[in-house]
């Protein structure tokens, strides 16, 4: 007779398995029919997370329900490895946003962002030329200029400095506020000749496909945005663990049936 946690096991292993399915086809389809490069670099993280899912799943099914002691160890094993990397993942998380934030400015709806705020591990990553070419490339597929553009395009001076803008929108799509550059359009700034030593200012261009996404502010601002998303994932990451835990001391009283019910040749 099959104890509760085997048969919970067995549940939990079903519905991830069911899971893992979708997953998995999203990744192939990503693969084939992505519109960008950007969706395309998906593809291969969500095809191993799904036939990852998908074996692990496997393993404690089989493991909890037909009394394969190794394979339920096999599954406890990776569990206890998903438990610590996720723990390690969500602490390096939080280490790594706790830096950095928008400078207010008098006078205006939006913040202005600063590179050198946030970590040196973040700053690291964007400041790599092959990692912010790449980013600046899905930064342009994702149009976030142009539909910034679209929608205050109708705005007076006055009314776009009042505007409660992104941190990338702030970064990327217009000028740093030091450079006292004159406001014509949203991405359609006129240079007055300014003296600020910011290096933002000589890199800001109307040129749609330019304007700021080569500026420290542009980096700063994808930083600030990383690290909201960052924090909200680490909040789920541990609700995820205290799950995992869960079905890890789940999984562990379901081992000990097994063995024991195999020591007594319980399972045919």
């Amino acid at each position: 007779m099959f104890r509760l946690s085997n048969n919970l096991i067995g549940i939990l292993n079903i519905i991830t398995f069911l899971l893992s399915i979708p997953i998995l086809w999203a990744g192939i389809w990503l693969s084939k029919h992505g519109a960008s490069e950007c969706e395309k670099f998906l593809d291969k993280p969500v095809i191993i997370l799904g036939v990852f899912l998908m074996l692990v799943s496997l393993a404690g099914l089989i493991g909890a329900c037909c009394g394969v002691s190794w394979l339920l160890w096999l599954y406890l094993v990776v569990m206890f490895l998903l438990i610590v990397v996720l723990f390690c993942f969500t602490i390096f998380a939080f280490v790594v946003t706790n830096k950095g934030a928008g400078e207010v400015l008098s006078n205006r709806g939006y913040k202005e962002y600063r590179l050198g705020d946030y970590s040196n591990w973040l700053q690291k990553r964007v400041n790599s030329t092959s990692n912010w070419n790449r980013i600046k490339s899905c930064l342009a597929d994702s149009k976030v200029c142009s539909s910034f553009s679209n929608k205050f395009i109708n705005d007076t001076a006055q009314e776009f400095y009042a505007e409660n803008l992104s941190a990338v929108q702030s970064g990327c799509c217009k000028p740093s506020n030091d450079c006292g550059f004159t406001y014509e359009a949203p991405t359609q700034w006129t240079n007055n000749g300014t003296t600020s030593t910011n290096p933002d200012c000589t890199a800001w261009s109307n040129d749609q496909s330019v304007l700021c996404y080569n500026c420290q502010s542009c980096k700063a601002g994808l930083l600030d945005q990383v690290k909201t998303d960052w924090k909200k994932v680490a909040i789920i990451n541990i609700v995820f663990l205290i799950v995992l835990i869960v079905v890890y001391s789940i999984g562990c009283c379901a081992f000990r049936n097994n063995r024991r019910d195999n020591a007594y040749g319980k399972y045919p």
